[in-house]
């Protein structure tokens, strides 16, 4: 076990060691009962992890080097990888080889997780350590056990903030991003799926704690399908590794989201209406057996219709949204199929899969609908082979500029995607 000063103070400059933080208005003074100081430096950024003070010590265990294992794979996936996903696949395995760190980006339901498996493996054909993180814990719930079965004879932990597993040095996590503050140089290779998602993309700690818990040789592969727009231009610049994956392993195109115009749908909403437009679209898609998942601006505007739709008889349904202690419960019902209408927040704009699903956007000029949020809320639609197409539609009082975006960045990529082949044209 080694330690290290949890607040590093030199030359009057402070560095939090758990969070990163060296802005000097988040550091104050105060008794500590630990060293009997009448004013101990504390750090305020972090404080919701627990009081950290300039006398205290951080302890971990010391980074084990890898050492090579006599076994020529531990990958057990059977599977083909598509020509698209195979360019990737490669990519993502030569970096993990040379330590770059790569940003892989590809579009939903490109199979974004079989590209990664090749590099997965080589880090534990090594001997190595690994962690897969996300932002979301519906990612990392999504993640795990796909992960377990098709590397079966690893040890594997996943670690979010109410989870019950317990990290017992085991060589490959799954792991919340805000799970990796409790290492450090702790593994070769951090996969981080969905990096620009909330609260990864904008909160600089997070970033902090995935350097601190990467080996200093190690490297980072970065995952998602819509980096921000300073990281595309970067890589329009030749100034971060990148590769792009702009088709589905289907080969079918992206399903392109339709503007629907339902009018002033707040006022309606004080009247206990809900746009005909969209009841319409409801009762076709739930009377042909296709599960509907209708995300909304507010959790407030969900539950006003959530309420109505219980009174025009569209049961059983549930609503869904991050502060529900029953989310994890409620999404598998929906891929079970138990339940065929799901409403829910941006909280499921990513992450999870259903079969067949058709999808709805309540008040789609809503700010909070950006428009990563809305590419990636397409990208519900036409995932499995078996159902490759699907509804995507933006129900609005007005055309917001992301929606445009969004719209416009999926023709894109299906555009990208017929140019390079990975496309059939039915």
């Amino acid at each position: 076990m080694q330690q290290v000063k949890a607040i590093q103070i030199n030359e009057n400059k402070k560095l939090c060691f758990r969070c990163g933080n060296n802005q000097e208005s988040l550091f104050f003074k105060s008794p500590c009962s630990h060293c009997g100081s009448k004013e101990c430096w504390y750090c305020r950024n972090c404080i919701i992890m627990g009081k950290m003070t300039a006398c205290a010590n951080l302890f971990f265990l010391p980074s084990v080097t890898s050492i090579s294992h006599q076994r020529d794979t531990y990958l057990a996936w059977k599977g083909e990888l598509s020509p698209g996903q195979r360019v990737a696949s490669d990519k993502v395995h030569q970096a993990v080889k040379d330590r770059e760190n790569l940003l892989l980006w590809a579009v939903a339901g490109s199979g974004k997780t079989e590209m990664m498996f090749e590099g997965m493996n080589e880090v534990l054909i090594n001997g190595g350590r690994l962690c897969v993180a996300s932002p979301r814990v519906d990612v990392c719930l999504e993640l795990f056990p796909r992960l377990q079965e098709v590397f079966p004879d690893v040890d594997m932990v996943c670690l979010y903030g109410d989870s019950t597993d317990v990290y017992n040095g085991e060589r490959f996590v799954v792991a919340t991003t805000h799970q990796l503050v409790r290492f450090y140089e702790a593994f070769d290779v951090v996969f981080i799926d969905e990096v620009d998602a909330f609260p990864y993309a904008k909160d600089p700690f997070l970033e902090y704690a995935v350097k601190k818990a990467q080996l200093q040789t190690g490297c980072s592969i970065f995952i998602t399908a819509t980096p921000d727009i300073k990281w595309q231009k970067e890589c329009d610049n030749g100034k971060r590794n990148f590769v792009k994956v702009p088709a589905r392993y289907h080969r079918k195109s992206l399903p392109v989201p339709q503007k629907i115009w339902v009018g002033n749908w707040k006022k309606g909403l004080q009247k206990q209406k809900i746009p005909s437009k969209i009841l319409q679209w409801m009762r076709q898609k739930l009377s042909e057996d296709c599960p509907v998942l209708l995300f909304f601006p507010e959790i407030k505007v969900m539950l006003e219709v959530a309420n109505i739709l219980v009174h025009l008889n569209f049961e059983p349904l549930l609503t869904v949204h991050s502060a529900d202690p029953e989310r994890k419960e409620k999404v598998q019902q929906m891929r079970d199929g138990t339940i065929r209408l799901l409403l829910t927040t941006t909280i499921l704009e990513r992450g999870v899969t259903f079969t067949n699903v058709q999808v709805g956007v309540f008040g789609s000029e809503g700010r909070i609908f950006t428009e990563s949020a809305l590419v990636q809320i397409s990208g519900r639609a036409g995932r499995k082979f078996d159902y490759p197409s699907g509804d995507v539609l933006f129900f609005h009082n007005g055309v917001s500029k992301n929606m445009a975006l969004a719209i416009s960045q999926i023709k894109m990529m299906n555009q990208l995607g017929k140019r390079q082949g990975l496309l059939d044209e039915n």
